[in-house]
C-alpha cells in the first residue's frame, strides 16, 4: 500500500498577526480538509502590541493546527524565545529551537535554522554563526547513506538561490541573503527550503543535487520563499503542499527530475560555489567497529550482525551511526564513554550500569548512533531497543523483581532508556504491566523527575537515592558491579551466538 502524503502549510513572516494567519487557516482547511502542520519562517512576532498573543498565549484563543515556528531575528523579539532548545509557546504553538534536526512519527525529517548569520563572535542571540551551520552539516552530511532532508526552514534567503534560475523579481540573490545558508542547503540536499524577511513571494525552478553524467541522480530541490502575513499586495505568504518522507519513498521515484529543473544555483564549472569556503567543510570520521564481545571467556568478536565472525569470510560492514555534533558521554566511540560500566552489546544498541544507580541493577538501553530520543530512531534500532526490553523483563521476573522503563525527551542530549518517546519535549515511562504513560513538557520540568518518583517513599523509599550524584561508588566497586550484572545477564542476552 503507498505511503499516504502528508499534507503540510509552510508561512513566511508572521509579525504578530496571529488571528489574520489561524483564520485564513481555517478557511483553508474547512475548504480543503485537514493538514498535519504548519512550519512558520522569518518573524513570527512583530513591534505591534501583546494583546493579541496573550489571548493565544492563555488560551483564550488556540491555533487551529500544530504550529512550528523559528526564532527571533532582532534583539526586540529574543525575549519571547526563552528556551534555546526550543518549548512549547502556546497550545499548538511551538519553538523549534536555535537549530536542529525534528523527525516526525511518520519519518519526516525537518532541519531549522533560526535567526540572521553573524560572523562576529559572541553571536548575538537571534543569530546563528559559521558553527552552528557547520554542527548541522556534521550532524547529517558525514554519513555515507546521506542523501539528503525532506525539508530546510531558515529565516534568510540563501545567496545565490536566483543563480541559473527563474528571475527573483526585486530580490537581488547575488547581494542579498546568507551565503552559510546557501552552504547549508547544499550539504543538507533539501526536497524543500523556505525562508521569508524579504516581504516577497519567489518560488524558484527546482534544482539539481547532482552534476549530469557525472555525478548519480539525486532528487531536486524546490525553494520557496514566502511573504509576510497579511500583506497589502496580496503577495502569497501560505504555500500548502504535500510530501511523503524520503525514507519511505521508492529510490527511482525520489530522484525523478521535474521537467522543468535546472542547475545547482550554488555551483559553478561543477564546484561549490565559494561560499563553502567561509565555513569549515564537515571531516568525515573513519567508520568505526563498536561490535565486541564483553564474554571474556570467549573473547571473540561478534560481527554486525550479531553473530560469528568466522562464520562468514565477508561480513555485512555495519552502517555508519549517526554522529554527535560535540562530546557526548553515551556515544559507545567517544572517551567519554565510561566503559566499564557497559554490560551488553548488540548490534544497534547496548546496555550499561547507571552512574549512581537506584540499584545494583539500575541498567540504561542506549543507541550505539547519536540519537536525542525515541522518535529519531530507525525502524532496525527500534526493533532492538524492544528486544531489549522484553530480555531485560524476562530477567527480572526471573530474579523475583519489576522493572520500570522510563525516558525524557527535554533538555537530553543523548537517549537514554533507563530501567530500575516528534520533537517535542516529553516523559514516557512503560510499566512491565503493559500500561503506559506520556507527558508532553512545556517547561520548567524536573531533570531527574523520573528518578526521584522511583526513589520516593511510595515506591521504593531511598529518598536520599533521588540525586544520582550522592549515590556513586568508586571506579573498583562498580567494575565489580558490571561484571556481576554480566555473568547473571547471560542466560538472556539475546544477542548471544546460539
Amino acid at each position: 500500500m503507498a505511503q499516504k502524503p502528508l499534507r503540510l502549510l509552510a508561512c513566511g513572516d508572521v509579525e504578530g498577526k496571529f488571528d489574520i494567519l489561524f483564520n485564513r487557516v481555517r478557511a483553508i482547511q474547512k475548504k480543503s480538509g485537514n493538514f498535519d502542520l504548519l512550519l512558520c519562517v522569518g518573524n513570527f512576532f512583530g513591534s505591534t502590541p501583546d494583546a493579541e498573543w496573550e489571548e493565544y498565549k492563555t488560551g483564550i484563543k488556540k491555533a487551529p493546527i500544530q504550529t512550528y515556528v523559528l526564532g527571533a531575528n532582532n534583539q526586540e523579539t529574543v525575549k519571547y524565545f526563552q528556551d534555546a532548545d526550543g518549548c512549547e509557546l502556546a497550545e499548538n504553538i511551538t519553538y523549534l529551537g536555535r537549530k536542529g534536526i525534528f523527525t516526525g512519527s511518520s519519518g519526516l525529517q525537518i532541519v531549522y535554522l533560526s535567526g540572521t548569520e553573524s560572523l562576529n563572535e559572541p553571536v548575538p542571540g537571534y543569530s546563528f554563526s559559521p558553527k552552528d551551520v557547520s554542527s548541522l552539516r556534521m550532524m547529517l552530511c558525514t554519513t555515507s547513506q546521506f542523501k539528503g532532508v525532506d525539508i530546510l526552514l531558515t529565516s534568510p534567503w540563501p545567496k545565490y538561490v536566483g543563480n541559473f534560475g527563474n528571475s527573483s523579481g526585486e530580490v537581488d540573490t547575488k547581494k542579498c541573503g546568507s551565503a552559510l545558508v546557501s552552504s547549508l542547503a547544499t550539504g543538507l540536499k533539501p526536497r524543500y527550503h523556505f525562508a521569508a524577511l524579504e516581504k516577497t513571494y519567489y518560488e524558484r525552478l527546482p534544482y539539481r543535487n547532482h552534476i549530469v553524467l557525472q555525478e548519480n541522480a539525486q532528487h531536486a530541490t524546490r525553494f520557496i520563499a514566502l511573504a509576510n502575513v497579511g500583506n497589502p499586495e496580496k503577495k502569497k505568504y501560505l504555500y500548502a503542499f504535500s510530501i511523503v518522507p524520503m525514507k519511505l519513498m521508492d529510490a527511482a521515484e525520489l530522484v525523478k527530475q521535474p521537467p522543468d529543473v535546472t542547475e545547482n544555483p550554488y555551483r559553478k564549472s561543477g564546484q561549490e560555489v565559494s561560499i563553502g569556503k567561509q565555513i569549515p567543510a564537515p571531516v568525515e570520521e573513519s567508520a568505526c567497529q563498536f561490535f565486541f564481545d564483553l564474554n571474556e571467556k570467549q573473547g571473540r568478536k561478534r560481527s554486525s550482525t550479531g553473530r560469528d565472525s568466522k562464520s562468514s569470510p565477508h561480513p555485512k560492514q555495519p552502517r555508519k551511526p549517526p554522529q554527535p555534533p560535540g562530546p557526548c558521554w553515551f556515544c559507545l566511540a567517544s572517551p567519554e564513554v565510561e566503559k566499564h560500566l557497559v554490560v551488553n552489546i548488540g548490534t544497534h544498541c547496548y546496555l550499561a550500569l547507571a552512574k549512581g544507580g537506584l540499584s545494583d541493577d539500575h541498567v540504561l538501553i542506549l543507541p550505539i548512533g547519536h540519537y536525542q530520543s525515541v522518535v529519531e530512531l530507525s525502524a532496525e534500532v527500534v526493533e532492538e531497543v524492544e528486544k531489549y526490553k522484553a530480555t531485560l523483563r524476562r530477567f527480572f521476573k526471573s530474579r523475583g523483581k519489576r522493572c520500570v522503563v522510563f525516558e525524557r525527551n527535554y533538555k537530553s542530549h543523548h537517549l537514554q532508556l533507563q530501567i530500575a518517546q516528534p520533537g517535542a519535549a516529553y516523559f514516557y515511562v512503560e510499566l512491565d504491566t503493559g500500561e503506559k504513560l506520556f507527558h508532553r513538557i512545556k517547561k520548567n520540568f524536573p531533570l531527574q523527575f523520573g528518578r526521584e518518583v522511583l526513589a520516593s517513599e511510595a515506591i521504593l523509599n531511598i529518598p536520599d537515592k533521588s540525586d544520582w550524584r550522592q549515590c556513586q561508588i568508586s571506579k573498583e566497586d562498580e567494575e565489580t558491579l558490571a561484571r556481576r550484572f554480566r555473568k547473571d545477564f547471560e542466560p538472556f542476552d539475546f544477542t548471544l551466538d546460539d
